[in-house]
């Protein structure tokens, strides 16, 4: 059996990097582990890793110095793994490059699911945004066409509408900061601490697309942070 990607694990705690190690290579994935920052980084250059999980309380630097050193060469997916759980931290690693970031303690299903997206949206190194095709459930967005279709029937939705729920399904499995959507739909000069016109077209979708907006099926709200879209089923062709 070909081993699927290999990825480079930066923790300092032992128990949860045997964890993560043991888990990843029952699921033929090649791992290999550094305890500190500047190991780590050694690693990354050396293997050129296909996916990176980042510890940011590490003992010689703080992990959002890796995101930033990373990214001034190199679009490897990173993965935050913390046990910071404030919002203004999650922000900041997904504003710095990180493309996803989990809560300690997380479980094996979850933290593979992130790593299957974070490598989908990745494919060769290269950023993946244009799919053909989301589809979850009954709700269906073809790309090309500007559909949206729930349970078989158009769904029409208005040019900003639009514009957010394809971004968060060509994004699906992702936590899109407010920043970033902000920026994609409005702008790069649109008011990033106003945050209400976000809101009231994320509740029309949600009024338009989910049978109880109070509990999504489809888009899910990160409290303070920003919008994750339920990963597609569609696979990429």
């Amino acid at each position: 059996m070909n081993l699927k990607s290999t990825i480079i694990v930066i923790e300092d705690e032992k128990s949860i990097c045997n964890f993560i190690e043991t888990t990843l290579t029952a699921h033929n994935y090649k791992v290999i582990t550094a305890s500190n920052g500047q190991e780590g980084l050694s690693f990354i250059t050396s293997y050129f890793p296909d996916l990176i999980l980042l510890d940011l309380g590490l003992p010689d630097m703080d992990g959002m110095d890796i995101i930033k050193q990373v990214r001034n060469w190199s679009m490897i997916p990173i993965i935050v793994i913390s046990a910071r759980t404030q919002e203004q931290e999650k922000v900041l690693a997904l504003d710095s490059g990180s493309d996803d970031y989990i809560t300690k303690p997380f479980g094996t299903s979850e933290l593979l699911a992130r790593i299957r997206t974070a490598l989908r949206h990745h494919q060769g190194g290269v950023l993946v945004q244009n799919e053909p095709v989301y589809s979850y459930d009954d709700l269906i967005i073809n790309f090309s066409k500007r559909l949206v279709t729930l349970n078989g029937q158009e769904i029409h939705l208005t040019q900003i509408e639009y514009k957010l729920v394809s971004l968060l399904a060509q994004n699906s499995g992702r936590v899109l900061t407010y920043d970033y959507i902000i920026n994609h739909i409005w702008g790069p000069y649109a008011d990033n601490n106003n945050n209400q016109i976000l809101r009231v077209n994320m509740a029309h979708i949600r009024r338009k697309l989910e049978k109880n907006p109070a509990e999504p099926n489809y888009i899910f709200t990160e409290i303070g942070v920003g919008y994750r879209m339920r990963e597609s089923q569609q696979q990429i062709v």
